[in-house]
């Protein structure tokens, strides 16, 4: 039966419980130990059952507990510390003013396809979200005039089950909005707001939910509404579900959508940063504008756009990005075109590296990366793997010029360390040690801690994490219909006192997370050795429904426990989530990572880990290739790369066993002094912390975000809008020149005043004479690329040197000097090139045009 009327119904709290309602509709709770602890001491048993869920709690406790607690005097005095504590962090005056001044009026827009914020809204699947989750967390932290951009999915991502036999079994809650910490964004006359997008012969409708996490408000489009059509419902059902062109729907939705929401919602944003290429669509929609309300020209709206938006890659392998078939392109997007006035090839070539590739597909990173001003990978060993998967996109540029930069991600600290933990720092070290920079003095106080104290410290959280996980196995066990054997052996996994190892992650192939049982007897002696020095596993992790390779690893797993009779040492923990997360990088003794190198863009669980102390044991990829992997844990090989997988696994498998063997175990077990305190490794739990914790962190990411990338994109995106678009306008006039003129240059002649022996910190002088056409000396910069001659016969490790020009010769050639000297013996080289300047490029390589010397 359908109703005639709904109601959306609020939960009746009394009037003096009101701040509650305020403190549940912020997620600043997730990270503020104080409006956390004052949820769970409302309903214990509530707080649990809701996934940490206090708008839920607040809709279902009994009217009777809310009357008990309005005269509880301790309830209500927390209360109020923790709406204090709320209202001065709103309040307070933060990093972002004292960088920008309290003039500045701009705004960032984040667009992500999924954000992992807490464990009561599931619409995340990984890392991914969880990062961009606290990349607002710290955008708030720092006072950031930024909002997020996504996509509500009602179903999410999945909830992960196993069967029998250990294969992964997917089910997918419903998430009711309307008992979750989010706001329906409403008109002025209360009605809905909604925007409309369009498809293929239709108008697609989606309202807007907003999750205010901290000062930053995410916003989140929702399609399942009438009039809509049914299948156009399920754009934001389910995370990555559906066919390609299910695909193809949601991205049009988060890019072309996000855009047009942020402008019903009113905001005038200065930067706009892409995470991954899912809402690349978004620099179509927002040329579309330009042209339609701005009365600009294509070239003229794509520079504006152009120098204002930011791209994060997160994808080390070219498998891993979005590629759409031309004909979907055009079918969905080819109006675009028209509006553009580009021919349809043209148009595609927006998504294409290879733009003569008449037949190649049509690539979202590709879009992204030729419709940004700044454009990163997430940790120094991606920025190297990036520059060389995209250097086709700048022809002739070296690749260590290419200009895709690396920003190292890190994870937000109040998020992910264990509430004993965050105490004992906030005594030693005091409040502020989740921003510290990485110089500040207090991290020097690292050693004030008690060993002891935070020893005993860590094993409450392994006795935390292990009770949790039994529970846990218990509640999946009884859900499946398991014997009472198996529940009653569930109640008895692990042991709190033995060596407790974690692997939790994506089960995608290449994390490999096999590798720790390639040589089964080797790893049962291990696991075994004897009754003193035991070693236990926790995993975690979810396969993607479509991923059988990955399920079957899980299930291989499972199988080994079985088969091994290892159900007390190795435990699968089914439905991997945040809250299971927070628990396994606070618990266990020392986190494994498993990749093949180079595939792992950065990983975050392990920067997670390091900042509750654990050591990391990790193959030298992502982020742990530039942290100090010797004083903070141990490196599994010495960062090689291999042709033959079968024989990576092979060597990276016995370099763990040995590390296992020889280091870990015996440090954990054999170097304990009378009061049982493993000293020693609570010497790397330190270094842990005080070496990863500052630099690992969001809060840092953040802030490098926005010196590098928003404060100078929002401030082009200014310049670029003054006068009517004027700079703008100019800038596209010039660069049109520049493309009709730029292959006429010629380098004519290179006087070098040096013979071919030389010694080192020689001073030689070069004089060169270029042909510029048409063009002036304004429009280029000339300079000497110097460097070493590899075994190739190319320059390497090249210094640039910009060459002074001297004017027109007789014949009308522009004359250019410079003075070079080299540093090093050796067999050294140098070449000459030629690169556009203007006072509005971003970078020389934004026109992707460059000229050497032959």
């Amino acid at each position: 039966m359908q109703p005639i009327r709904t109601f959306n119904v609020s939960p009746s709290i009394p009037q003096r419980l009101e701040p509650l309602r305020k403190l549940a509709y912020n997620l600043h709770f997730d990270w503020n130990v104080e409006s956390k602890d004052l949820f769970r001491r409302l309903d214990p048993d509530l707080w649990e059952s809701s996934h940490h869920n206090p708008v839920l709690m607040l809709g279902t406790i009994s009217q009777g507990r809310l009357l008990e607690v309005v005269e509880d005097e301790g309830f209500l005095a927390q209360m109020d510390r923790a709406a204090r504590q709320l209202e001065d962090y709103l309040q307070e005056r933060t990093w972002y003013h004292k960088q920008r001044g309290q003039k500045q009026k701009e705004c960032y827009a984040y667009f992500s396809a999924e954000f992992g914020l807490v464990d009561c809204l599931p619409v995340y699947s990984g890392g991914l979200g969880v990062l961009a989750g606290d990349h607002l967390k710290s955008a708030s932290d720092l006072g950031l005039p930024l909002v997020g951009v996504g996509l509500l999915y009602q179903q999410g991502y999945f909830a992960q089950y196993l069967n029998a036999d250990g294969w992964q079994q997917e089910r997918y809650p419903i998430n009711d909005f309307y008992n979750m910490p989010l706001h329906l964004e409403r008109n002025p006359d209360g009605s809905e707001l909604r925007i409309a997008v369009d498809y293929p012969g239709r108008k697609v409708y989606a309202r807007v939910w907003r999750v205010q996490v901290g000062t930053v408000p995410l916003y989140m489009l929702d399609t399942n509404i009438e009039p809509n059509k049914a299948y156009d419902h399920d754009i934001t059902d389910q995370l990555y579900g559906g066919d390609i062109d299910m695909r193809i729907h949601q991205e049009i939705m988060l890019g072309i959508g996000g855009v047009q929401m942020l402008k019903a919602l009113g905001y005038e944003v200065t930067a706009y940063h892409i995470n991954e290429g899912h809402a690349a669509f978004s620099a179509l929609e927002r040329i579309r504008i330009l042209i339609q309300e701005e009365g600009l020209s294509y070239a003229q709206a794509r520079q504006v756009v152009a120098s204002s938006n930011i791209f994060t890659t997160h994808t080390p392998v070219p498998a891993g990005i979005d590629l759409f078939a031309p004909d979907k392109i055009l079918y969905y997007l080819a109006y675009y075109a028209d509006i553009f006035s580009l021919p349809k090839e043209q148009f595609l070539g927006l998504g294409r590296e290879n733009t003569g590739d008449l037949s190649g597909p049509f690539s979202m990173a590709v879009l992204a990366l030729k419709m940004a001003t700044f454009s990163n990978g997430v940790a120094q060993l991606h920025g190297v793997v990036s520059r060389q998967m995209f250097q086709g996109l700048w022809q002739k540029v070296p690749v260590e010029e290419v200009p895709i930069a690396a920003i190292t991600n890190g994870v937000h600290a109040r998020s992910c360390v264990a509430k004993s933990t965050q105490e004992l720092y906030d005594r030693y070290l005091g409040p502020n040690w989740s921003s510290a920079p990485p110089d500040s003095q207090l991290w020097e106080r690292m050693d004030s801690i008690p060993d002891e104290e935070l020893w005993r410290n860590h094993e409450r959280c392994r006795l935390d994490m292990i009770l949790y996980v039994r529970e846990h196995l218990v509640k999946h066990l009884r859900a499946r219909g398991a014997s009472a054997s198996e529940i009653a052996q569930a109640r008895e996994v692990l042991d709190p006192n033995v060596l407790t190892i974690g692997f939790a992650r994506r089960f995608a192939t290449y994390k490999r997370a096999t590798l720790w049982m390639r040589d089964l007897e080797r790893i049962k002696r291990i696991l075994l050795g004897n009754k003193h020095r035991k070693v236990q596993f926790v995993i975690a992790g979810k396969a993607h429904p479509k991923d059988i390779p990955g399920k079957e690893l899980i299930r291989d797993i499972n199988h080994f426990i079985h088969e091994q009779n290892l159900e007390k040492q190795v435990v699968f923990v089914p439905n991997y989530d945040i809250h299971i997360a927070r628990l396994m990088v606070a618990g266990c003794d020392i986190w494994l990572n498993t990749p093949r190198r180079p595939r792992e863009a950065s990983g975050t669980s392990g920067m997670k880990a390091a900042m509750n102390g654990l050591p990391n044991l990790s193959v030298l990829d992502g982020w742990w290739d530039e942290a100090d992997y010797v004083r903070t844990g141990w490196a599994i090989g010495h960062g090689e790369n291999y042709e033959d997988p079968n024989y990576q696994d092979e060597v990276e498998a016995n370099a763990l066993y040995e590390l296992l063997e020889k280091e870990v175990v015996p440090l954990f077990y054999d170097h304990r002094d009378g009061d049982g305190l493993p000293r020693q490794w609570v010497d790397k739990m330190k270094d842990a912390i005080r070496l990863n914790c500052p630099f690992f962190n969001t809060a840092r990411m953040v802030r490098e975000y926005a010196q590098r990338a928003y404060f100078p994109a929002s401030d082009r995106y200014r310049t670029l809008t003054l006068d009517n678009y004027g700079p703008a306008k100019e800038l596209a006039a010039w660069k049109a020149k520049l493309g009709e003129h730029w292959f006429n240059i010629k380098i004519k002649d290179i006087d070098v005043s040096a013979a071919s022996e030389i010694e080192v910190n020689q001073t030689v002088a070069v004089k060169a004479k270029v042909d510029l056409a048409t063009l002036i000396n304004d429009d280029v910069r000339v300079e000497l690329y110097q460097g070493s001659i590899d075994a190739n016969g190319e320059i390497v490790n090249a210094v640039p040197v910009v060459m002074d020009y001297q004017g027109q010769d007789s014949q009308g050639l522009s004359v250019y000097t410079a003075d070079i000297t080299y540093t090093t013996s050796g067999l050294q080289g140098l070449s000459l090139r030629v690169l556009p300047q203007n006072q509005y490029l971003s970078t020389p390589y934004e026109p992707r045009l460059i000229a050497w010397a032959e």
